[in-house]
């Protein structure tokens, strides 16, 4: 499943990299994340709870930020198994200046299999586009709080 998605803030791209590499700011707008924890050079082990039309559960994962060139880009690598089946996906991130902000562009790539895979690709789709949606509004309301 790909999945695309452009954003606009009123920050430069220096802040947007840095609060998108944070794990603290990861771990507060990635929807479910109840733990983020470095586990080495920018990698991370995770537990989410997360759910999809109904088939809902915990999955334990990594996350690793990858192929930085700050703060223009980075590629962001998450896997995860859990009960309800499981999750794997990229996200190549670009930033660039416009006007007195910054633009996000995100090309996301993601697969599930197991029992979650079951609900069909286009509730998987609708629910990562959702996802995120939400997680590009909420590293915007992470860096009104910064400043």
């Amino acid at each position: 499943m790909k999945i695309q998605a452009t954003h606009e803030y009123n920050f430069p791209p220096e802040k947007v990299f840095t609060a998108l590499i944070d794990p603290a700011v990861l771990q507060k707008c990635i929807e479910g994340c109840e733990r983020m924890e470095k586990t080495g050079e920018d990698s991370y082990d995770a537990k989410l709870k997360i759910g999809v039309a109904g088939i809902k559960g915990n999955y334990i994962g990594k996350v690793r930020i990858a192929e930085k060139k700050p703060p223009e880009s980075f590629t962001l690598q998450a896997e995860g198994n859990g009960a309800p089946g499981w999750v794997k996906g990229t996200a190549k991130i670009q930033i660039a200046p416009k006007g007195e902000g910054s633009e996000l562009q995100c090309d996301a790539d993601g697969q599930a299999g197991g029992l979650i895979a079951a609900v069909g690709s286009r509730l998987i789709e609708a629910a990562g586009k959702k996802m995120l949606n939400d997680f590009l509004r909420k590293i915007g309301e992470q860096l009104k709080r910064w400043m």
